[in-house]
């Protein structure tokens, strides 16, 4: 993604788990803002990961999902979050994260907890107690 300056923030429970939140997943969301750009991005990163992009539920949705089965890589990307008023607001607030020498932006905390309970799926009620425990603890060192 940073080699092809595909601007997305991880969301979800991966970035949920780097703030320090007890949680797990098997993939990994990004919220991005959907362009013509930033499709021919996404095309080249998924080229670059030896993915397939799948639409999996369009028109309902517009989620765009690299998969490549053979490394068990399966990244989501959205331009529409429930809860989330805009990419450009969810990324004021996210953190840069550093991976070696590559930062990637990671939503805030409360951003997290805003969508998962906006969302109201029965796996994201299942988590929210625990988030809004992590972000009680954050509070308290703060």
């Amino acid at each position: 993604m940073h080699r092809h300056r595909l601007d997305a923030v991880l969301v979800g429970n991966a970035a949920a788990a780097l703030q320090g939140a007890p949680v797990t997943t098997l993939d990994f969301d990004f919220m991005f803002r959907e362009t013509p750009g930033t499709i021919r991005k996404l095309k080249r990163v998924a080229k670059d990961l030896g993915a397939v992009i799948l639409r999996p539920f369009y028109p309902a949705s517009s989620l765009f999902r690299l998969v490549n089965d053979d490394a068990g890589l399966q990244l989501d990307f959205m331009p529409i979050l429930h809860g989330i008023r805009s990419f450009e607001s969810l990324r004021s607030r996210a953190t840069p994260v550093k991976f070696g020498s590559v930062a990637l932006l990671v939503a805030d905390l409360q951003d997290i907890v805003r969508s998962k309970r906006a969302t109201n799926r029965p796996r994201d009620r299942a988590v929210l107690g625990i988030l809004e425990a992590t972000l009680r603890e954050k509070a308290k060192t703060d």
